[in-house]
């Protein structure tokens, strides 16, 4: 419930700007963007992509070392969710809003062969992305395109829950959270990470869509 105020507080600050959009025109604009950094991971984005990024919010260069580069060179996120997640071998792991796959790969290398993971995401580049590193890494991830507040899986079906930062870029929260924890079996454990206002965004420093990100 704390978390869910602090998100509508952000989507407030934000609506209460001369920057009026519907829900729909904000998904499309994050999914166009998201698509942008898998298809040009070296451009300009409005967000930090990549290595670089990588290693500055916690991921061992080691553990990038071995991973696929296109994972790693398109990562967009805001924690290293995936390194400190308790994620028992066997485990059914699910990583919503897997953007390039680097989580979901991680997560796929402490499940061991017995385990099972599922990546989602509503950007077919990135999802692209996260097949090829996955069938370069030779590891079996599923891979779903759909979106976060309606995933195609069982009721009480996951373990572990990975979010690497999309409820900031999400107007569909609520539902998320609901959705979270529809799949979530009984003592299961999410683990989440996002970026969290300390104070009300200014007018001036929201001109276009693009500022949604920062």
């Amino acid at each position: 419930m704390i978390a869910t105020r602090l998100f509508e507080k952000l989507l407030g600050s934000w609506k209460g700007t001369d920057l009026a959009f519907e829900d729909s025109q904000l998904l499309d604009a994050v999914r166009q963007s998201y698509s942008r950094a898998a298809d040009d991971p070296a451009g300009k984005h409005p967000f930090p992509v990549g290595r670089g990024f990588s290693e500055s919010v916690g991921y061992p260069a080691h553990i990038l070392d071995a991973l696929p580069a296109a994972t790693v060179n398109a990562f967009v996120g805001v924690s290293n969710v995936s390194v400190f997640a308790d994620i028992s071998e066997g485990s059914t792991v699910l990583d919503i809003g897997c953007g390039s796959g680097l989580d979901s790969l991680i997560a796929a290398g402490k499940a061991g062969f017995a385990g099972r993971v599922i990546g989602v995401d509503f950007s077919e580049s990135m999802l692209k992305k996260a097949r090829e590193a996955a069938a370069e890494a030779g590891l079996e991830i599923e891979f779903h395109c759909c979106d976060a507040s309606q995933i195609p899986l069982e009721d009480g079906s996951i373990d572990v829950i990975l979010v690497n930062g999309i409820f900031n870029l999400n107007p569909k929260r609520e539902e998320i959270f609901v959705e979270m924890n529809r799949l979530l079996k009984a003592g299961g454990h999410t683990y989440a990470a996002e970026l969290v206002l300390t104070s009300p965004i200014r007018r001036k420093a929201l001109r276009n869509l693009d500022d949604w990100f920062s």
